[in-house]
């Protein structure tokens, strides 16, 4: 089975550059008996750096690259000559990635900007040479400082996508459909369960040049919070979204029952989901007549509704003005 492209999940060993050491140096010059001291300071180490770049949306790139180290400082040198600073190692990463030390799962910092540059590791500042230490009672120091060292360890990247609207809803609820009718995106298609393995992004057109973001999320079960299915694995992408759209199919014994188990499972995962602003896309409506559309309304649940047919193209179109009018409210 081949390999997939879309890496939310890495694990790297991290080491800053350690500080180069001060020297100890005697100034000697003809004529100059007793120079005195001008051992030089040392260089400081680099430091790991991440830095966020738009043009990444997965950490496939850093799949294979499981160690990464930054330059030592050198040492100082005679003649007041400091130590060159060792150099920085900038990992690019997508936007909405989360750092984490492996044995504490702390988080360390988020990216979530272009450009935006986080230091994960602080290298080693450099050493004091023996010229730092001259003073009127010791004129002739004969030691220096050695450089501190660097930061090390083992080190989580986990991607959270970033995106306007999550599509939330069980396995085969039509989600990947949807996201194929209005974006460009192209995810896999087929009647039966879990065919999305992985989140899949589009880029939805609006009027006027306007676009909004749509992430489609595998399907979640009941118990996905326990790790059931594949929702606990990509559940945290969720956590991005300004918007969840609930996506239930027309077809359905219990219309409300399935959308309370969606938003427990939500609840379990992370009770600040349940923040967001929320709609529900009853899917699979081209089977459904106004009567029975009128029967259903009576019980769903108090948030934004529409019935819709990714298929027959039916109320796409609103609920692209119900997605944009709900996120700039």
């Amino acid at each position: 089975m081949p390999q997939s492209n879309f890496v939310d999940y890495v694990k790297m060993f991290l080491r800053s550059g350690n500080g180069g050491s001060g020297s100890v140096h005697l100034h000697r010059e003809k004529y100059v008996a007793k120079g005195g001291p001008d051992g030089g300071n040392g260089g400081n180490g680099g430091n790991i750096i991440l830095r966020g770049n738009k043009q990444y949306w997965t950490l496939i790139h850093l799949r294979f690259q499981r160690h990464v180290f930054a330059e030592n400082g050198e040492n100082g040198s005679g003649a007041l000559s400091t130590g060159a600073n060792g150099k920085d190692m900038i990992i690019d990463v997508p936007l909405g990635t989360v750092a984490k030390h492996a044995e504490t799962l702390e988080t360390l910092c988020e990216i979530t900007e272009d450009g935006e540059q986080k230091i994960l590791l602080e290298g080693g500042r450099g050493g004091m040479g023996n010229a730092f230490f001259k003073s009127a009672t010791n004129q002739t120091p004969r030691y220096a400082q050695p450089g501190e060292t660097g930061e090390e360890g083992w080190y989580i990247l986990e991607l959270k996508l970033l995106a306007d609207v999550g599509l939330v809803g069980f396995p085969n609820a039509g989600k990947s459909t949807l996201l194929s009718v209005i974006s460009a995106a192209k995810p896999k298609i087929a009647d039966y369960a879990f065919t999305t393995l992985e989140p899949n992004l589009g880029i939805v057109p609006y009027r006027d040049g306007k676009s909004f973001v749509v992430a489609d999320i595998p399907g979640i079960i009941e118990g996905a919070h326990e790790g059931k299915g594949l929702g606990l694995r990509f559940l945290r992408h969720i956590e991005r979204n300004s918007m969840l759209l609930f996506m239930i199919p027309a077809d359905s014994n219990d219309i409300n029952n399935e959308f309370k188990i969606l938003i427990n499972e939500l609840k379990q995962y992370n009770p600040e989901l349940l923040d967001k602003k929320r709609a529900l896309a009853i899917t699979k409506s081209d089977m459904l007549d106004e009567e029975l559309m009128s029967g259903l309304r009576e019980n769903l649940p108090d948030i934004p509704c529409i019935f819709i047919s990714s298929l027959a193209n039916k109320g796409i179109n609103k609920l692209k003005d119900l997605l944009w009018n709900e996120l700039n409210k």
